[in-house]
């Protein structure tokens, strides 16, 4: 299937044909078509495999096609947890829509709010916004929901697991009930569910690989590691790869920034971004990370989301999270858009009940590494998926044999 197959405008075929996008991602294929039905659209699929083109095409094309006289507010609303993951959507929609008249602003917290609001007096089409700036702006009635047509929830697990719950009511509220609302999830928990029956209208439901499933593509591996001996292995396994874009996962932001300390002190240029970090800082860390200047960026999952690095070659969980489906989402920075990617994550003992529950959820055993010069001596990881033992040699064969058998006599004896 081709793009020009999903019944869009010219001008979008035009701008995916100049991006070199020709073929579309299954959930792209089984997205659009019903979203300009105008259908409301309930969406599970993996992290990095189109799901912001399969709203956000159909949308420029609707709003390419409104009646004349324009409203005074927004009639598009996209809803995103976090602003780097705004600035990601808004980014993709500045291309998609670069050939047409849709405007479109991105809003979010960190920043100046006189600037967004001087955004929003050019009157854009389509809003890009985190719930919490959002609130802000119309607790300063700087703008009115009243015109928003289409609602989008992205990445809407995350937001319900950041605490938006609330903040999203408090919006949804205030839009239009007459209205067509996506909602997009990488995973799908019993909370999204939930919401999506207050929301959404008959939607259809697509989900176009297994629930929490992690890419094919990527593969995947563990490091079983005592804590004190992390940031060696780290410094170890940086330095053994060569031009690789690395993005590191931890837990805490004083323990991301702990890292970078770590890192430069071993001669690897890195950076950190987290939610103490300004805005700026944070842009800055993440352009010196795509132009290769620092070759490991270490995040926290607030601040990862919507991180979108072309070849991001390997993801590195220095520690693993404490819920599964954050799993999913951290290693979906690699392996994007049908590329291949690996995922390396470190288990101390104290995190192998994590591990098991990341296990159990993706459906499949991840690869122990045990070669390596931090190998954790004493604990169990490794006997969750030990390597098979090699075959033992005639002379081993006769020497246990001598041995079970006397086990067995002194049993005996007993």
């Amino acid at each position: 299937m081709q793009f020009s197959s999903l019944n869009l405008a010219t001008p979008i075929l035009q701008v995916l044909e100049k991006s070199g996008y020709q073929t579309p991602t299954p959930i792209q294929q089984q997205a659009i078509p019903v979203v300009l039905q105008r259908r409301d659209v309930l969406a599970c699929a993996q992290t990095g495999t189109g799901k912001t083109a399969s709203f956000a095409l159909p949308l420029i094309q609707f709003l390419m096609d409104r009646p004349a006289g324009k409203p005074d507010g927004p009639q598009a609303l996209i809803l995103a947890p976090t602003r780097e993951l705004a600035i990601q959507i808004g980014e993709n929609i500045g291309v998609y829509a670069s050939l047409t008249c849709v405007k479109h602003t991105v809003v979010f917290g960190g920043v100046s709010i006189n600037n967004q609001i001087d955004a929003l007096r050019k009157r854009p089409e389509i809003l890009v916004a985190t719930p919490g700036r959002l609130l802000d702006l119309l607790g300063q009635r700087a703008l009115s929901l009243q015109d928003i047509r289409y609602l989008v929830l992205d990445e809407a697990d995350r937001m319900l697991d950041m605490g938006f719950i609330r903040d999203i009511r408090k919006i949804i509220d205030l839009i239009p009930k007459e209205r067509q609302t996506l909602l997009f999830s990488a995973t799908m928990p019993k909370d999204i569910e939930e919401l999506s029956r207050t929301i959404l209208r008959n939607p259809e439901r697509i989900a176009v690989t297994p629930v929490s499933s992690t890419a094919e593509r990527i593969t995947q591996a563990v490091y079983p590691v005592a804590k004190a001996d992390k940031a060696g292995l780290l410094a170890h396994l940086v330095t053994e790869e060569k031009g690789s874009h690395i993005l590191v996962f931890s837990r805490t932001k004083h323990g991301a920034d702990r890292i970078v300390r770590k890192l430069k002190q071993a001669g690897v240029a890195a950076q950190a971004i987290h939610g103490d970090k300004s805005q700026s800082a944070r842009q800055k860390a993440l352009a010196q990370f795509k132009a290769g200047i620092a070759k490991v960026l270490v995040a926290t999952d607030i601040a990862a989301r919507g991180i979108d690095v072309d070849s991001l070659e390997l993801v590195i969980n220095y520690d693993l999270p404490n819920e599964a489906e954050t799993y999913v989402h951290r290693i979906g920075r690699t392996g994007r858009a049908g590329a291949s990617g690996r995922a390396w994550s470190f288990c101390d003992v104290d995190e192998q009940d994590y591990l098991r529950q990341i296990q159990k959820l993706i459906g499949r055993q991840i690869t122990v590494v045990t070669d390596h010069p931090f190998m954790l001596v004493g604990g169990s990881t490794v006997a969750m998926q030990a390597p098979q033992p090699t075959a033992p040699s005639a002379k081993k064969k006769r020497k246990n044999g001598h041995r079970n058998k006397r086990r067995r006599m002194e049993g005996a004896a007993v």
